[in-house]
C-alpha cells in the first residue's frame, strides 16, 4: 500500500502565504514523479505541480510565479510554497506519487483544504 499525508493547508489572507507538505510511504520500491493537484468548488481537479525525480518541478500556467513546487526525493517528500494567494485557489489541495509497473499507478493522499479570503 501507498500512503501519502498532506500537512499545511488552512486559512489564509489574499496576497498571504501557506506552504504545504507531503511525505509518501509504503510500499514503494520505486517513483518517477510526486506532485500536487487541487479541485475547486464546482471545478474538475487540475494539475498545480509535478515534480519528476530527479528533475524540475513544472507548474500550472495558472499559478506560475505565485507557486513553487519542490521535492526531497531521498525523503519522498514534496512541498508547494503558495504566495500571493487569491481567492480563486481555494480548494482542497490532493498530493500525489506516480508509481510505475504493473501494480503501480497515480496514487492521491487524502487531501488538505485551503481557504483564501478576499
Amino acid at each position: 500500500q501507498v500512503h501519502l499525508v498532506e500537512s499545511g493547508g488552512g486559512l489564509a489572507q489574499a496576497g498571504g502565504s501557506l506552504r504545504l507538505s507531503c511525505a509518501a510511504s509504503g510500499s514503494i520500491r520505486s517513483y518517477s514523479a510526486m506532485g500536487w493537484g487541487r479541485r475547486a468548488p464546482g471545478k474538475q481537479r487540475e494539475i498545480v505541480a509535478n515534480m519528476p525525480i530527479g528533475g524540475y518541478a513544472i507548474v500550472a500556467d495558472s499559478v506560475k510565479g505565485r507557486f513553487f513546487g519542490t521535492s526531497d526525493d531521498a525523503k519522498r517528500t514534496v512541498y508547494l510554497q503558495m504566495n500571493n494567494l487569491e481567492p480563486e485557489d481555494t480548494a482542497v489541495y490532493y498530493c500525489y506519487i506516480d508509481v510505475p509497473g504493473g501494480d503501480g499507478g497515480r496514487f492521491w493522499g487524502q487531501g488538505t483544504q485551503v481557504t483564501v479570503a478576499p
